[in-house]
């Protein structure tokens, strides 16, 4: 949910994530005629004021009486409304809505991220807030076995708030049902009236695995899952004629669900309160009329989708952005409605043979340990890799390039929503004087940080096992720990701690940047931490502290743990000792208007660059983003890539103006660094 707090400086809304959004109007006027939302809100707020400033990834504005939407271009637009009633509809780190009387000008600040709305005189308004963060609110319980999984399967249906194509918005899906395994089968009131009547089938044989292929798929169009035994694995839509084959469930149920996602994301364009997009052309390639189909019901636009040449398209649309791989059993089970709601691919777990730099690493490892002293080994295996640009390992094994998933992190985040504390709290431990370096560059960020975002900051130094062990158990959001690891646990001024030692974490997140900490996140995990960052082995103390600063950094600037530490551990050579423990999509703070993104700078001759910037995050899945470059204003599905050649001034100007992380020549720095590196070059 959503608490509102009317301040000096406006309006601001935090949700139970701690995802805040500040709407600026200074001469803000509680009270005054409320105006309805046509839209979903988890809060609202009304009051007069002659100007408002809300944080915007993306803006529209809506005319209630024409049912016409207004997009406010990306880099610099402006809207002149006369008389009528409008809503503005704003994408940030929570959705926002402000309800108001024209006429008004609204104006796109662009580099900024900002949009404001400005009334010639003092005007009421109402806003509404919805958080992206939800949490499921029913229980589910079937029985143990593969008919009553396709219960629960069917049931998740009901999440969705729509059976338009807006589904793909995030914020027009509920969280599923928790389930539990029982004797009889027990759906919630609530829930069943909500499970809608697609018309769509999934009928399934009788095995977990192709189950929990398929769950994402069958959630995704609310269909009804039937088992039959003996079955070829197939979708249909009896009432408009539609069967279609899964003899490959783990390649083709993912790829249906993905040409179903896409499709619907540019054909809701056409809707009433959507944002065009620039990939809503790619339709025209197709032959698909986007105002005909999306009328449709779910069944007639399965059948439409189907008989489309969807494959012309596909490379140009965003990779898919997660993928987990899925021991099929009861445990795990447990853990697809959080899959789910993530609408993550779920493939079956398979290992490949390590190459030659990852054995190598191996007995590097080996020889570490043999020179250093007893730090705890961990064998690591090399998952094979499907379709998605982030990949969660939820199975035995400790694999490399991904992240380790365990049942106990979804259960836990639902224990830190609705914290009654609304500042982020964050302690750094220093327990090796060698690494001081790092302790005074995150601390140093971290309090930057604090001045955008509220934010408590603690420091700690040469604690002993028992103040560590108080750090740990104490509410935290999170815990950034710098020294060393041993086989008995963390080191401490009084030896070492084990986690195992500790009753309970209230970490929600952490950093163990310490050398073989693998086991010891784990731990974490299963006491009641969501996600952290580990390492495999031996780490260097100069390579622990750059990757140390450069992942504190990417974290308070709103990435995803795993997505940080990818990024961070590119600052050295052997960056895949490291790993992530838990649920890497896990986010400490996005409270920017802006999503996660990334610049990457290649030379295309001595003067001229191509730039691509790429904004999204496992959590930005189908919304919608604005590229930099001042001559692309249309807005880009998030995970899309833009591109655009620049003349060296043009990078530099654009690169003084951003704050990201950017991959230049192969290798990861921050966009000032390359800004320096490019206006120090002499050009050959």
């Amino acid at each position: 949910m959503i608490e509102c707090e009317e301040t000096e400086e406006g309006v601001r809304a935090v949700d139970g994530a701690k995802r805040d959004l500040l709407v600026r109007a200074r001469d803000w006027r509680p009270g005054g005629r409320r105006h309805p939302l046509t839209r979903p809100a988890d809060a609202t707020a009304t009051g007069r004021t002659r100007a408002l400033v809300l944080p915007a990834t993306v803006a529209a504005v809506h005319d209630e009486a024409a049912g016409e939407t207004h997009d406010v271009d990306g880099a610099c637009g402006r809207l002149e409304l006369d008389d009528g009633t409008y809503v503005l509809d704003v994408d940030a780190s929570v959705k926002a809505y402000a309800r108001f009387e024209g006429p008004a000008t609204v104006v796109r600040h662009g580099e900024r991220h900002e949009v404001e709305v400005a009334f010639p005189a003092e005007r009421s308004v109402t806003l509404g807030f919805r958080s992206f963060v939800r949490s499921p609110n029913e229980t589910l319980t079937v029985p143990e076995s593969a008919r009553g999984l396709a219960t629960a399967l069917t049931a998740f249906g009901a999440a969705h708030r729509t059976t338009t194509p807006d589904r793909t918005l995030r914020t027009m899906r509920r969280h599923p049902p928790t389930l539990e395994f029982g004797e009889t089968t027990r759906v919630p009131d609530a829930l069943a009236e909500r499970i809608p009547e697609t018309g769509v089938e999934l009928v399934l044989p009788a095995d977990y695995e192709t189950l929990f292929v398929a769950a994402p798929l069958a959630f995704y169009l609310s269909a009804t899952v039937r088992i039959e035994d003996g079955v070829t694995p197939h979708v249909r839509a009896d009432g408009v004629g539609v069967r279609h084959d899964l003899t490959d469930p783990e390649r083709q149920a993912p790829a249906l669900l993905e040409r179903c996602f896409w499709l619907d994301a540019l054909v809701r364009g056409a809707g009433p309160h959507a944002v065009d997009v620039a990939e809503r052309d790619l339709l025209a390639d197709i032959g698909l009329d986007a105002e005909r189909v999306y009328d449709q019901s779910v069944a007639e636009r399965l059948r439409t989708y189907l008989a489309t040449p969807y494959e012309r398209i596909a490379a140009d649309l965003p990779e898919w952005h997660l993928a987990m791989y899925v021991e099929p059993s009861v445990e795990h089970a447990r853990s697809l409605p959080y899959l789910i709601d993530r609408l993550a691919h779920v493939y079956p777990p398979e290992t490949t043979a390590l190459d030659g730099e990852e054995l190598m690493a191996r007995s590097l490892d080996a020889f570490y340990r043999a020179q250093t002293g007893p730090v705890a080994s961990v064998d690591t295996v090399k998952p094979r890799l499907r379709r998605g640009r982030v990949h969660g390992w939820l199975a035995e094994g400790t694999p490399i390039d991904v992240f380790k998933a365990r049942p106990a992190a979804y259960e836990n985040r639902l224990d830190y929503l609705d914290a009654d504390d609304d500042a982020l709290s964050v302690t750094v431990v220093l327990n090796d004087a060698g690494m001081a370096e790092e302790h005074a560059c995150v601390a140093d960020l971290y309090r930057e940080r604090a001045a955008d975002v509220p934010m408590e900051v603690t420091l700690r130094e040469n604690v002993t096992r028992a103040e560590l062990a108080a750090v740990l158990a104490e509410p935290n959001d999170f815990v950034h720990y710098i020294g060393h690891c041993e086989v008995g646990g963390l080191r401490c001024a009084d030896g070492t701690l084990s986690a195992s030692a500790v009753e309970e974490s209230n970490a929600q997140t952490f950093f163990l940047n310490a050398c073989g900490s693998y086991h010891e996140g784990l731990e974490l995990v299963e006491k009641g931490s969501i996600a952290g960052a580990v390492t495999f082995r031996t780490v260097l103390d100069e390579q622990a502290a750059k990757v140390g600063t450069a992942f504190a950094r990417l974290l308070v600037n709103g990435f995803s743990i795993e997505r940080a530490l990818r990024l961070a551990r590119r600052r050295i050579r052997m960056g895949k000792d490291y790993a992530v423990v838990g649920d890497g999509t896990q986010v400490l703070t996005q409270s920017d208007a802006r999503t996660p993104a990334t610049l990457t700078v290649d030379r295309v001759d001595a003067e001229r660059f191509a730039v691509t910037y790429e904004s999204g995050s496992p959590w930005s899945h189908g919304a919608t983003y604005h590229a930099l470059a001042a001559d692309d204003v249309a807005a880009r599905l998030c995970g899309a890539e833009s591109t655009v050649e620049l003349s060296r001034a043009d990078v530099c100007s654009l690169l003084e103006h951003v704050d990201v992380p950017t991959i230049y020549d192969g290798a990861f720095y921050w966009s000032d660094e390359v800004r320096s590196m490019l206006s120090e070059e002499r050009p050959e």
